[in-house]
């Protein structure tokens, strides 16, 4: 046993109450952990009646429940969920901050004023955790809440078709039920957190009259000031090292992937199996130079804050991804009838469809417009967003580095070709010597099981093998004793068989107790992990019965829904359950921790 660990023996705390302290510890870092020594100290004073010191006032008595109602596949919306709630409780709010995956109509009828936070994943579905909470206010059970006071922050990406769907979908169906809106939705893009900030603070500024007692005029501030920030963040990345950056696909694969390796040497990064890295890239100087020339500009132009027009190009803007913001813009600059009829309401469909591998040099090019300016350019664009990498390597194992697994992008289509903007940036312009802007980004939604008797089935194909890799390097530091049983695919054997080595030394070692491969393109007919979970349809259903938590990373569009149909189907028909029986099934597992995806 860890020397710091708590127990029932060696602290007044009863065993399940040492647990539950230990598994929330194990999610904090460093700063975090400080942070809240602190706060617990003035929670502690504040219950004996001591006095804060200094000048600190008195914090406002509770006057007014509120209730913040988060539904989060990655952390997002839950940081954003933590943070309206923190700031509500500094004005004097008595807040709640509940889960969707914990929540159900008693949640609802117990308050008056309710916040709302969700992301929307895929084609406009709902997180996981949020899943059996949108089915039931979507359903003829949800509750009357004549007298509720809410409202609605959605996360999405405007990329995509259903931008904030599931926002959109709460915010119109808690007004059917009844309720009244505090202020207008608000619909946040990939860059959120300005956005998410300033409705935190419209919000709470709507709901002030409800305290019985006058917020201090600077609660919000102290909100901010005490909210636990990591030393690196998105705004602030730490510069890591390139240590290795090795082809993991052997001779003749039609694919590129990376074994990235990054040092963390001094800077005081933690991070957990299942958490991811979010690199902050570059874009392609050949293709910004490229969009510079085609829009007529000059490369030095000036923008706020005394930035350039090529530097801010490369570092600052999205310049590829289309989104139907810059699409509306384009067309009211343009003029184009085209362009404005594939945006009307009746052409969504072929709008979809000609979007398919078009970018932003391909609107410019086909809609020319004269007359913008680089500053008005830039304004239309959105600010180039991190991407996040599923983490292949566990702390315990490699203690000052982090491991990626980086499928590079390279692909041609409308007679250009195209590269992944960081996937190329880490490929072509990056190497071992140089250092990389990272953060780490906590995913508290796929985690290990605290039980290291607990089995394990992951089905993670192509660069989706991340996470167990750094799943199974944890569970060996650990001495786990829990079964292990992972499901991998790719295009060819010989060539795509990513970490193939290891893999099979820890079959060897017992530590791996199954492994089953499926390479689709070597057999004339194609063969995929779900075909794979049928074929073990006997066994793998004897291990859910037996406890075993399922992990599934990977593609969202394709293989996440036929891998959720595949358990469906071996779950109907080994149990003897029916469609809805193996529904229940599943979300009873999700409840449980037991079904968890990072899908994307």
């Amino acid at each position: 046993m860890a020397p710091n660990s708590l127990t029932d023996t060696n602290s007044p705390l009863s065993a399940d109450q040492a647990r539950r302290v230990q598994q929330a510890l194990a999610d904090l870092d460093a700063a975090q952990r400080q942070w809240l020594s602190g706060y617990l100290a003035g929670l502690n004073a504040q219950s004996a009646g001591a006095p804060q010191g200094g000048d600190a006032q008195a914090a406002p008595t509770p006057s007014a429940a509120l209730t913040v109602l988060y539904g989060s596949q990655t952390g997002n919306a839950e940081g954003v969920a933590e943070l309206a709630a923190e700031r509500a409780h500094a004005q004097g709010f008595d807040v709640t901050l509940v889960s969707m995956a914990d929540a159900g109509k008693k949640t609802l009828k117990a308050t008056e004023r309710l916040l709302v936070v969700v992301s929307t994943q895929g084609d406009g579905d709902p997180p996981d955790p949020a899943l059996e909470f949108h089915e039931l206010m979507m359903g003829r059970k949800a509750p009357k809440l004549a007298g509720l006071r809410f409202a609605v922050l959605g996360l999405g990406d405007a990329s995509y078709e259903h931008f904030c769907q599931t926002g959109k979908e709460f915010d119109a169906r808690l007004a059917e039920l009844g309720g009244e809106a505090i202020l207008e939705r608000t619909d946040c893009d990939v860059d959120y957190e300005e956005k998410a900030e300033a409705w935190i603070d419209q919000v709470l500024e709507s709901l002030a009259g409800d305290l019985a007692t006058p917020p201090p005029a600077q609660a919000a501030d102290a909100g901010m000031s005490q909210s636990a920030q990591p030393r690196y963040s998105k705004k602030h990345p730490f510069m890591a090292e390139v240590l290795t950056s090795q082809p993991l696909n052997g001779r003749g694969s039609d694919k590129q992937t990376l074994h990235l390796e990054l040092s963390l040497e001094d800077s005081g990064l933690e991070y957990l199996p299942g958490d991811a890295v979010g690199v902050v890239p570059q874009n392609d100087p050949g293709h910004v130079d490229e969009l510079i020339e085609m829009l007529k500009f000059d490369a030095e132009s000036p923008l706020e804050e005394g930035r350039v027009l090529r530097d801010a190009l490369l570092t600052d803007f999205e310049v590829t991804t289309l989104t139907r913001p810059f699409l509306q813009q384009w067309a009211e600059w343009s003029q184009a009838p085209e362009l404005r009829r594939l945006l009307g309401e009746d052409a969504r469909d072929e709008l979809r469809d000609w979007l398919q591998g078009r970018h932003i040099i391909d609107v410019i090019e086909q809609f020319p417009v004269d007359g913008i300016d680089a500053a008005q350019f830039s304004a239309a664009l959105r600010k180039l967003p991190p991407r996040l990498y599923s983490i292949a390597s566990s702390q315990a194992a490699v203690p000052d580095e982090v491991h990626l697994t980086v499928a590079v992008v390279r692909y041609a289509t409308h007679g250009r070709s195209r590269n992944g903007v960081t996937t190329s940036y880490l490929a072509d312009r990056i190497e071992p010597g140089d250092r990389v802007p990272i953060y780490i980004d906590r995913n508290k939604q796929f985690k290990l099981p605290d039980d290291d008797d607990a089995p394990l089935i992951m089905i993670g194909p192509g660069t989706g093998v991340a996470p167990f890799r750094a799943f199974l390097q944890e569970r060996e530091e650990r001495g786990a004793s829990g079964d292990n049983w992972l499901f991998f695919g790719d295009r060819h054997f010989r060539s795509d068989f990513l970490y193939q080595a290891e893999w099979l030394k820890w079959r060897q070692h017992g530590l791996l107790t199954r492994l089953d491969v499926a390479f689709s393109r070597d057999q004339p007919e194609k063969i995929y992990v779900q075909d794979r979970l049928r074929e073990q349809a006997e066994t793998l259903y004897a291990w859910l019965e037996a406890g075993a938590y399922v992990y599934v990373c990977g593609d969202a569009e394709f293989m996440a829904p036929d891998v959720h149909q595949a358990l469906r189907d071996v779950i109907r028909e080994q149990g003897g359950h029916g469609e809805a029986g193996a529904d229940d099934y599943l979300r009873q597992m999700q409840q449980e921790k037991r079904y968890q995806r990072d899908i994307y």
